[in-house]
């Protein structure tokens, strides 16, 4: 895997021989993508141990206690992501990164010894925290650090790493049923790579946008040359002046996102985050185990299943970026995420005594987690950093990751409640209508990014932020 992802980027750097070398900037991704592994990760670790989670601490059965367990991490998180971009512009990319470690650790910590259902809702909380300022500020950096002929390729790097860690989670999550507690060691794993990124990252670059925006252009010439060359400092700070106005000190307030010349591209990343988890995606990430059982196909089985779809639906992501480009990968995944719904709700409604409708159930649910992967997944998180300009970049992120939360966190708490009352096939109705949507969206609002500078990118938003 690691062979393949290095080819590639060979590959791409050999077509164009000017640009930056991305041997430079690498490892300083790979790094930060450590945080995308932890947001996988925890998103996956109560999926296989649930029931015993819940049978542990006295709430089996109660279908609304076991989506608080899930969602309570979610409201977490959309807290944390309230204050992400009030941090990464207060102490920086990396303290910023350093910083979400911690409640992940202290969170997970509590999670594993809690006795109560209680102490288990805190830990999840406070894991959430961590993970509500991590995911926005990896954007933000791997945003910030990559040449923009890798960027692409850089941006799917995050959603590979947090298949890995829904993978690794379920992974681990498989002795579950046969040792008692084993659940407890799910949530103290997590503990390691959480101390590995705050460790590592005192050896890594910050961002020079961050440095040159807080008037320290010495530093930002000096992370450009760690990140890229010496020979490409002088046209990168060439290019970071370009954006940069008078107007860029000025302190940034919620109605500046809101209102005035830069709603419309606030408008289209919240939009975007909406539709992407109004999708359903994660309620097929939270609750397959329960969904599969129920469609009597083994749950360790699926979520294999369910992992390998992602991953190979990420790497062909990181294959495509920067060659289609992020509108296409967006508008073709949503597609084939709504023709998956499609076929799900006749599974669910036309062949319901079939046997032959539980395989076409699971193997649409794989399609769906495919298409998924290819686009939905990977573009947003990329393509938000590189369309907001340089002055609302981090704030900006932190609101459309706080709308990203609360429709996660509305997914997580309601699916299994809204699958007993209103059934299968108006669920996944709902789903895949809501795939129509983001592709007529996609259509109307997105422009395509790839290949250019930041500068450029802001350049070319310029007039419609004024219009």
């Amino acid at each position: 895997m690691v062979v393949y992802l290095l080819a590639r980027l060979q590959d791409g750097m050999e077509q164009e021989a000017t640009n930056p070398s991305w041997k430079l900037s690498f490892p300083h991704v790979l790094v930060a993508t450590i945080v995308a592994f932890l947001f996988g990760y925890h998103l996956g670790v109560v999926n296989e141990p649930l029931e015993s989670i819940s049978f542990d601490l006295g709430f089996n059965g109660n279908t609304l206690a076991e989506g608080l367990v899930v969602s309570t991490c979610l409201a977490g998180a959309f807290v944390g992501s309230l204050f992400s971009g009030w941090i990464a512009d207060g102490i920086g990319r990396r303290k910023a990164f350093q910083l979400c470690a911690l409640p992940m650790i202290i969170g997970a910590s509590i999670s594993a010894m809690s006795k109560t259902l209680a102490g288990m809702l805190v830990g999840r909380f406070l894991v959430g925290i961590g993970l509500g300022v991590g995911p926005p500020v990896a954007s933000l950096y791997v945003t910030e650090v990559s040449p923009p002929s890798v960027r692409g390729t850089y941006g799917s790097f995050i959603q590979i790493a947090t298949c890995l860690g829904l993978m690794g989670a379920l992974f681990i999550g498989i002795p579950v049923k046969d040792i008692s507690g084993w659940w407890r060691v799910c949530f103290w794993v997590s503990i390691i790579p959480a101390a590995v990124l705050a460790l590592a990252m005192v050896f890594c670059a910050e961002s020079p946008h961050w440095l040159f925006k807080q008037g320290r252009s010495a530093e930002a010439e000096a992370e450009f040359e760690k990140l890229l060359g010496g020979s490409d400092v002088k046209s990168a700070m060439a290019e970071l002046s370009k954006s940069e106005r008078g107007d860029e000190t000025d302190t940034i307030k919620l109605s500046d996102l809101l209102y005035g010349r830069h709603f419309r591209v606030v408008f289209i990343g919240s939009t975007l985050f909406a539709l992407q988890q109004l999708s359903g995606i994660n309620a097929v990430f939270y609750f397959s185990s329960t969904v599969f059982r129920s469609a009597g196909v083994s749950s360790n089985v699926a979520n294999v299943f369910i992992g390998i779809s992602n991953l190979l639906g990420s790497i062909i992501a990181l294959v495509l970026m920067d060659k289609l480009g992020r509108k296409v990968l967006l508008l073709w995944s949503f597609f084939g995420m709504a023709l998956s719904m499609a076929v799900q709700v006749a599974a669910a409604s036309l062949f319901t005594s079939s046997s032959g409708a539980f395989y076409l159930s699971v193997g649409s649910m794989l399609l769906f987690v495919f298409t998924f992967a290819v686009g939905a997944g990977p573009v947003p998180g990329l393509l938000l950093p590189e369309i907001f300009p340089n002055r609302i970049r981090a704030k900006a992120m932190a609101f459309c990751m706080s709308v990203h939360w609360v429709f996660n966190f509305l997914v997580g708490l309601l699916f299994l409640r809204l699958l007993e009352q209103i059934g299968p096939p108006l669920l996944y109705s709902i789903f895949g209508t809501v795939c129509l949507m983001a592709v007529a969206f996609v259509k109307r609002n997105v422009m395509e990014t790839k290949g250019k500078s930041l500068q450029e990118i802001e350049i070319a938003l310029l007039p419609q932020e004024y219009s």
